[in-house]
């Protein structure tokens, strides 16, 4: 999809998140495994609890794909904080887990 229309996608982050670099090199991986251009990632700061409320910020790492957070949960914390996501094995990981977010951004490719 490198000459098509590509999904937007997004990273929301703050400034004290330790896993910033993870999630974007896995995000950059699964983008290119789907055929998308890593570079067109958009990196947005968030920066105050009101742009974290604003936002409906879930903690950092977020991604974002046309808008929606793919892993988004009901007992979400919204707030300056790190976010913990479970990945498909059950185990607890700061970032997603790297073969649902392909395979989200292809859900988004195919729609």
């Amino acid at each position: 999809m490198l000459d098509g229309v590509s999904p937007s996608v997004e990273l929301l982050w703050w400034d004290g998140c330790p896993s910033l670099d993870r999630a974007l090199g896995d995000l950059r991986a699964a983008m290119t495994a789907a055929g998308l251009d890593p570079e067109r990632i958009a990196l947005r700061e968030v920066t105050t609890d009101e742009d974290a409320q604003r936002k409906a910020f879930a903690g950092s790492p977020t991604i974002l794909i046309n808008g929606l957070d793919p892993f988004a949960e009901d007992d979400v914390v919204v707030g300056l904080n790190c976010r913990v996501y479970r990945r498909s094995d059950g185990r607890l990981s700061p970032t997603p887990d790297p073969a649902e977010l392909r395979r989200a951004l292809e859900q988004a490719v195919a729609a």
